[in-house]
């Protein structure tokens, strides 16, 4: 007898859940993408670019935990000047002193999990054009931990 795993049992294995969050139009601000309650491991995260960045913006994401000090996960990188078009994917290796990187359906994934404690994952955006979906997916490592679209 077979057994024949869904797309979605098989992602669940080997990245686990699954998150997203679209950014609406960017703006010159911080603010949150995720919430995260407990102890996870985010096992990949890009963006996907829905509407064209065409003007300058220095642009990244950080962890901010509820106790604790925020943390850069991607070094800031311009991705307007040199305009960053809707389908291009946006990705980062996971050392925090690397850019970001984007390119039409291919971007680098995360080496390796990167561990963050209760508190919210945040864009740091400079310019004021262009928008993102944000895809993330986890593992709970203390037991109930969840993240959720902020």
């Amino acid at each position: 007898m077979s057994v024949l795993y869904s797309g979605d049992d098989l992602r669940r294995v080997i990245l686990g859940e699954v998150v997203s969050k679209a950014t609406g139009t960017l703006a010159s601000a911080t603010s949150s993408l995720f919430t995260v309650s407990g102890l996870v491991a985010v096992t990949s995260i890009f963006g996907d670019v829905t509407t064209a960045i065409t003007v300058a913006n220095s642009y990244k994401l950080q962890a901010n935990p509820t106790t604790g000090t925020t943390s850069d996960l991607v070094a800031a990188t311009d991705i307007g000047t040199t305009d960053t078009p809707a389908g291009d994917i946006l990705s980062f290796t996971g050392v925090k002193t690397d850019s970001i990187v984007h390119g039409p359906g291919s971007a680098p994934t995360l080496q390796r999990p990167i561990i963050i404690a209760a508190g919210t994952i945040e864009q740091v955006s400079a310019g004021t054009d262009g928008a993102i979906t944000w895809y993330l997916t986890y593992v709970p490592i203390a037991s109930g931990a969840t993240i959720v679209a902020a």
